[in-house]
């Protein structure tokens, strides 16, 4: 009876599709922004400059919540 239980509740996680919207937008942003780092070399910089601020925030996000 526990595994049923555990394969319905996995079928239910398979066909939950809520937050998919917002990790394409997120995706499509930084499609953007690596083609514009392409295209206008001067501001791959500032590009690159934005996803390590994101990076550090995120590890030290991560590492304050384990």
């Amino acid at each position: 009876m526990k595994r049923i239980k555990q394969i319905v509740l996995m079928a239910k996680v398979w066909q939950d599709t809520k937050g998919q919207d917002l990790i394409e937008y997120a995706l499509m942003a930084g499609f953007v922004a690596v083609a514009a780092g392409a295209i206008m070399p001067g501001v791959s910089d500032n590009i690159s400059q934005i996803f390590s601020k994101i990076s550090s925030s995120m590890g030290s996000a991560a590492s304050q919540g384990s």
